[in-house]
């Protein structure tokens, strides 16, 4: 990303903040925003993004799954699939940063949002040259951890 911003203005570069004021949009802001500050509800005791349902939720246990894997599989976002058509332009170090960031924002606003149920937040970063379509993050309730 450095090498990206050090590019504009004739080499001058450039930093975050100017860079999103000369490339994105509103309309880009207002889908970020569902991923910056993601909505979650409670259904039959289980923490998920907004808009699992409970047949879903019944369909992973029919499965046999326990409490925290049925938590930690719906609740999972890869994160190269944010922008499926620019995946040429993904690089390990985008990857980390955004999941590390994403990571302390799920963790901030389901404390908040649900201070009764701590949650374990995890993000799988593949090894060093994997395939980056593995980077996910996910989480689950503490409380089901034992599960």
């Amino acid at each position: 990303m450095r090498a990206e911003l050090a590019r504009w203005n004739n080499g001058d570069g450039i930093d975050l903040e100017g860079w999103i004021a000369g490339s994105g949009d509103y309309a880009l802001a207002l889908g970020y925003a569902t991923v910056f500050w993601p909505r979650f509800v409670e259904i039959d005791g289980y923490i998920v993004r907004d808009g699992i349902t409970s047949d879903q939720l019944r369909g992973w246990e029919a499965t046999g799954a326990s409490r925290r894997e049925v938590e930690a599989v719906l609740n999972h976002l890869h994160l190269a699939d944010l922008h499926r058509h620019a995946k040429a332009l993904l690089s390990e170090d985008k990857l980390v940063s955004l999941g590390e960031t994403l990571r302390e924002i799920h963790a901030a606003k389901l404390a908040w949002q649900f201070p009764h149920s701590p949650c374990v937040i995890q993000l799988h970063v593949p090894e060093s040259g994997g395939d980056l379509d593995d980077c996910q993050l996910t989480f689950w309730q503490a409380r089901h951890a034992a599960d």
